[in-house]
């Protein structure tokens, strides 16, 4: 078995525990905090909010340093913060106490996310670089599915402070193991194997790759185009996941936008399904603007039609957009730029995308207690949403079609 696919399914666990107790699990860490201690949901927030700062500041020296060091030793380092910041949080007594606990999960986040797990895949394939990204974060799906509903259940059996102590526990000892064994081998060269596990010697006519589109285009364009259409999409996407247990409790309670978060979840896992099918053969700039189209349409609805099944309706809607948008980030800068140094490349599109996005679980608060409610931020969300596809549409003039040679 070519084993770029085994460090494909190790990227894939590997996300499903960074999207569960990181992006996804912030939901439920606002929500069991601000129950536990009475604290306001801004000021938690904005903690939150913290660490998507630390990871967009430490993602360019991520990509780096994978590319100096190879995975493992990074990725073993951020299971590590990780872990320790969410067992952290439960013994907070005090909200300036909850910032150095963000600071950690930060730091795991930028290492075990979007950034670190490309730039683990990326040496590994050339013609199935679509899929084999897809397939990799689509571990975040399985995280949102059973991650908050896990954390949600630890903590109603065993408190806040004992519930993510055991959770932390079990991450540790699932993914340490594993990175160490299944990331020990830095690309397909070290094995004597070559990129998707082709038998061909690798200057055959057949498998010589598409130039990348940054060598004949605009690259500063395309690198910064796409770095803000992202950025936009997931400061709305990380506020709306950060916020919706609490958007959706009023009207489903708190079991109920529990179901609803892992329901979402699932829909994103159907969109990376689908995705994986067509990533390699669309043109992933054009799919990325009409999933935020799709995004778009479900926060207005909801943000209008403030009821229990347009609430269920739209976050599912959403939510499938949530499996392209997360994945297609990785995935238009590897088609554009190629595989050399990947994860410098993309670490830098990837600082400006979580510099910004980190604001959005503050900015929901922010806009939610000003407002009194979320309709009219939800309605905001939705403008910058379509902003960042038009910047995506913008970019793709700079693409013009590449030739084999």
């Amino acid at each position: 078995m070519f084993h770029g696919w085994r460090v494909v399914a190790a990227c894939f666990v590997i996300a499903a525990f960074a999207w569960g107790l990181g992006l996804f699990g912030s939901s439920v860490y606002l929500q069991g905090v601000t129950a536990a201690h009475g604290w306001p949901i801004a000021e938690v927030a904005s903690a939150i909010t913290l660490f998507f700062v630390v990871s967009a500041l430490v993602q360019r020296t991520v990509g780096r340093s994978i590319d100096r060091w190879g995975p493992r030793p990074v990725l073993s380092l951020g299971a590590v913060s990780m872990c320790l910041g969410v067992a952290l949080i439960g013994q907070v007594s005090a909200p300036c106490q909850l910032y150095p606990c963000f600071v950690l999960i930060g730091v795991g986040w930028s290492t075990l996310s979007t950034t670190g797990i490309a730039a683990t895949v990326a040496p590994w394939f050339e013609r199935h670089q679509g899929r084999s990204m897809t397939f990799a974060i689509m571990g975040a799906s399985v995280g949102a599915i059973a991650g908050v509903p896990l954390l949600l259940l630890a903590i109603a059996k065993l408190g806040l402070a004992h519930g993510l102590v055991a959770t932390a526990i079990v991450a540790a000892l699932v993914l340490l193991p594993l990175i160490g064994r299944a990331l020990r081998f830095r690309s397909p060269g070290e094995i004597g194997q070559r990129r998707d596990g082709d038998a061909a010697p690798l200057d055959s006519v057949a498998s010589r790759p598409v130039p990348p589109a940054a060598t004949h285009g605009n690259p500063r364009l395309l690198l910064w185009s796409a770095a803000l259409g992202f950025a936009l999409g997931l400061t709305v996407q990380i506020g709306f996941i950060t916020h919706h247990v609490t958007l959706a409790g009023p009207l489903l309670g708190t079991a109920g936008a529990g179901l609803l978060v892992s329901a979402t979840g699932a829909t994103a896992f159907a969109g990376r399904l689908v995705l994986a099918r067509i990533v390699d053969r669309v043109n992933v700039r054009r799919l990325a603007c009409l999933i935020m189209a799709l995004q778009m349409t479900a926060l207005l609805a909801i943000a209008l039609w403030p009821t229990a099944p347009v609430l269920v309706v739209a976050s599912l809607v959403y939510g499938y957009g949530i499996g392209h948008v997360t994945t297609l980030g990785p995935v238009v800068v590897r088609r554009e730029f190629g595989a050399a140094a990947f994860g410098a490349t993309y670490g830098a599109a990837a600082t400006v995308i979580q510099l910004t996005s980190a604001f959005g679980p503050a900015l929901f608060g922010i806009l939610r207690d000003s407002f009194g409610g979320y309709g009219p931020g939800l309605m905001i969300a939705s403008l910058m949403t379509a902003l960042g596809g038009l910047s995506l549409l913008i970019g793709s003039r700079a693409v013009r079609p590449a030739r084999r040679p």
